[in-house]
């Protein structure tokens, strides 16, 4: 702030946001605030809406899944004791943590040493390696289910959850390519500083590009765990025991008998399991709201 002859002069943030403040909205752009709330709060409704009828089904002891009551007529714990007293619904959930947690920090290594790799490297089959690597991966996975399926038999890896993990972190393309975008926008001044200072590459990477690039690396990570407690697919082919089911495996399993539509296990058994999910997506949030937006803007 400056004085001029007795005149206050704000600094200009502060006068463009008291300008900003103290200008009316026209009438076009209270009816465009309006839609977009009706339109944000539409989605929301339809978002809950399926959430509600999964929660009233868990509390529905009659075992249906849709009903015409908002509310359980007799509300009960039934589906929850059963899911707990006669499934294996806790070891369902440790396979998962143990694989989503396992390729998720697993995708991260991968992930950010190829990233660097064709981001600040040159070495032969830069340029299409990674374009190939991309095309090769939008096949879809069932495609490649017998291959998987015989290579694994010949190598005796057949219902191993680490055989399984150690096929799920071979999907990586997309988050290479995602990755080596944000490393471009990383000044590369940054390196030629540290080359001056005798930093050699393991140290550029593990002391500039990394620490600069934890949102992206933590937008990478929690994807990777979402999709990995929500496979099924593969699941499905390599593992064969339940002792070895993951939740995606062994929730349908609770539906997919002839005769036995257990929809309120189910039901339960649903909301559970996005319990370790929400509580790891809270602890992150900041990290991926600010991953979201990163490389959006050069520099």
């Amino acid at each position: 702030m400056s004085t001029n002859a007795g005149q206050v002069t704000l600094p200009f943030d502060d006068l463009n946001a008291k300008q900003l403040k103290m200008r009316k909205m026209t009438s076009n752009e209270r009816v465009m605030l309006w839609v977009s709330r009706i339109v944000v709060w539409f989605i929301i409704l339809l978002t809950i809406i399926p959430m509600w009828f999964v929660a009233e089904a868990s509390f529905n002891p009659t075992n249906s899944y849709f009903s015409l009551s908002i509310i359980p007529s007799h509300p009960s714990f039934y589906n929850y004791s059963y899911l707990f007293h006669h499934t294996q619904f806790m070891l369902w959930v440790r396979n998962s943590l143990i694989v989503g947690l396992g390729i998720g920090f697993g995708q991260v290594l991968i992930t950010a040493g190829s990233a660097f790799a064709f981001s600040r490297m040159r070495f032969w089959g830069r340029k299409y390696g990674l374009m190939t690597l991309i095309i090769l991966q939008m096949f879809p996975n069932f495609l490649a289910l017998p291959a998987i399926y015989i290579g694994l038999s010949k190598l005796n890896a057949i219902n191993d959850l680490w055989s399984y993990m150690l096929v799920l972190l071979g999907g990586s393309a997309f988050n290479i390519w995602l990755l080596k975008r944000y490393f471009d926008t990383v000044p590369k001044e940054l390196d030629e500083a540290a080359l001056m200072d005798g930093a050699n590459s393991w140290q550029r990477f593990t002391r500039i590009i990394l620490p600069l690039s934890l949102p992206m690396l933590v937008v990478i990570f929690i994807f990777t765990l979402m999709g990995a407690f929500g496979e099924y697919i593969l699941a499905g082919t390599i593992l064969q025991t339940p002792g070895n089911y993951t939740l995606g495996l062994g929730m349908y399993g609770l539906i997919s008998g002839q005769y036995a539509k257990n929809w309120g296990e189910f039901a339960a058994a649903a909301l559970l399991s996005a319990i370790p999910l929400t509580v790891i997506f809270g602890l992150l949030q900041r990290f991926i709201a600010r991953g979201l937006v990163a490389g959006s803007v050069k520099g």
